[in-house]
C-alpha cells in the first residue's frame, strides 16, 4: 500500500491497484479526478433513490459541464435491492445502452449500491472499469475498499458474487452531513471493528471523540482523519490477502452472528453496522469465557458501543435459527464456523470448533442483557 499524496491512498495486489482519493467536498471534484484518470468519457452510474434525490441531479450536472456523458439508473433503496434480480436490472441497461468496455460504472451511494454495481462491473464484457463513490460512514470505511462484490441469497448474506477491485474510490465524508442517524452511526461498528482487531490507539481515540462523534458535532478535520485510516487499515490487509485465504478474515469480526442475525430477520429489522455491533458483543462474550479477552476489554467495547448510539443486545430470537444460518455463511469451512475473537484490544485471531454451548450461552446473555 502506498501513500500517493495526502488525501489518496493505493492498494496493489496481483496485478490491479485501486487508488482511493479522501477529501472534503471530493464529489465537486469529479470531473477533475475522472479527467485525470483518462477514462471515456461516456459512463454509466448506478444510485438508489435515497441517495438520487440528494446527489444524482448535482452529479449530473457537474459532469456534463464538464463534458462527459453520464448515463443514469436509479433503483430501490435498502437491502431488498442487494439482489440477482437488480443485478441483471443493471446489466440488462448496459447491454440496451451498449456500454463498452473501457466505459466505466460508478456506485453513487451506500453499501447496497456499492455491493450491486460492483458485481455488475465484474460481470459485464468480464469486467469493465468500477468507480465507487461511497456515501455513507460505513461504505466509505469499509464495503467501498477491498473489491468485495456481490448479492445476497434467500438464504445467506454475500453467499453469490466476486472480488473485483475498483479503478477508483472517491471519498467525501462531507456526504456524511445529509445522513439519517441511524445510517451515520451503524457505520461507526465498523470503525470500532477496526479499533478492536488492528489498531489500539484507533479505540482509545474512539473512546477520547465518542460523545462529539455520537452527536456530529465532530470537527471535520478529525472525522476526515479517522475515516483515512481505516482505509489504510483494511488497504494494508487486502493488499497481502486479497482473497481471503488468511489475515483478510479477521475484518469478519463480529460478522458471523450479525450476518446470521440480519439473514434471520429478512434483512429489514436490523441494519449492517447494527447487527455487526451485536454480533461484536457476542464474539466477545465467546472470547471472554475462553479466556482469550479480559472482562475489561469487554466492557470497554461494549461502552463505546453504547456511546457510538449503536445497540448491543438484542431478544426473541430463536437461537437454534441462528446457528443454522452461521452453517450457512461463506465463512464456514469444512463445515466448521469460523470465528474471529479478540485477545486484546488491538489485536485478535481466528478460531475454529468453538463449542455449540458456548456460542449459545453468548447468544443467551446478548438476548438477556438490558
Amino acid at each position: 500500500m502506498e501513500v500517493n499524496a495526502a488525501g489518496a491512498l493505493t492498494l496493489k495486489s496481483g496485478t490491479t491497484s485501486s487508488q482511493a482519493i479522501i477529501a472534503w467536498g471530493g464529489l465537486q471534484r469529479l470531473p477533475e479526478i475522472l479527467h485525470a484518470s483518462g477514462l471515456p468519457h461516456r459512463l454509466f452510474i448506478v444510485t438508489d433513490a435515497n441517495v438520487g434525490e440528494l446527489y444524482a441531479g448535482l452529479t449530473l450536472d457537474t459532469l456534463q459541464q464538464a463534458s462527459f456523458a453520464p448515463n443514469l439508473l436509479t433503483i430501490p433503496a435498502g437491502e431488498s435491492s442487494k439482489s440477482l434480480l437488480y443485478w441483471q436490472q443493471i446489466l440488462d441497461w448496459l447491454v440496451e445502452n451498449k456500454a463498452e468496455r473501457q466505459e466505466p460504472l460508478l456506485a453513487l451511494g451506500g453499501g447496497v449500491v456499492g455491493d450491486l454495481t460492483g458485481f455488475a462491473a465484474a460481470s459485464y464484457h468480464r469486467g469493465i472499469p468500477l468507480i465507487q463513490i461511497p456515501t455513507t460512514l460505513l461504505a466509505q470505511v469499509d464495503s467501498a475498499i477491498g473489491g468485495k462484490t456481490g448479492v445476497n441469497h434467500p438464504k445467506g448474506k454475500n453467499l453469490i458474487g466476486a472480488i473485483y477491485q475498483p479503478r477508483l474510490i472517491i471519498v467525501d465524508p462531507a456526504c456524511l452531513l445529509t445522513l439519517p442517524d441511524r445510517v451515520y452511526r451503524e457505520g461507526w461498528a465498523e470503525i470500532v471493528k477496526y479499533g478492536m482487531i488492528l489498531d489500539a490507539e484507533l479505540f482509545e481515540l474512539l473512546e477520547t471523540h465518542a460523545a462529539s462523534l455520537y452527536a456530529r458535532k465532530g470537527d471535520p478535520a478529525l472525522l476526515t482523519r479517522i475515516i483515512s485510516r481505516c482505509i489504510q487499515l483494511k488497504m494494508d490487509v487486502v493488499s497481502s490477502d486479497e482473497r481471503e485465504t488468511g489475515l483478510r478474515t479477521i475484518l469478519n469480526y463480529g460478522h458471523t452472528f450479525g450476518h446470521a442475525l440480519e439473514a434471520l430477520t429478512d434483512y429489514g429489522a436490523w441494519l449492517h453496522g447494527e447487527a455487526v455491533s451485536i454480533g461484536m458483543e457476542v464474539a466477545a462474550h465467546i472470547a471472554v469465557s475462553k479466556g482469550l479477552l479480559s472482562p475489561g476489554d469487554a466492557l470497554r467495547q461494549r461502552r463505546l458501543l453504547q456511546a457510538l448510539g449503536l445497540p448491543t443486545h438484542c431478544s426473541g430470537l430463536d437461537i437454534e435459527a441462528l446457528l443454522i444460518a452461521m452453517q450457512r455463511d461463506k465463512k464456514v469451512q469444512s463445515g466448521r464456523v469460523r470465528w474471529v475473537l479478540p485477545t486484546h484490544i488491538g489485536h485478535a485471531a481466528i478460531y475454529h470448533d468453538i463449542p455449540l454451548d458456548t456460542v449459545r450461552n453468548a447468544i443467551n446473555t446478548v438476548q438477556a442483557v438490558q
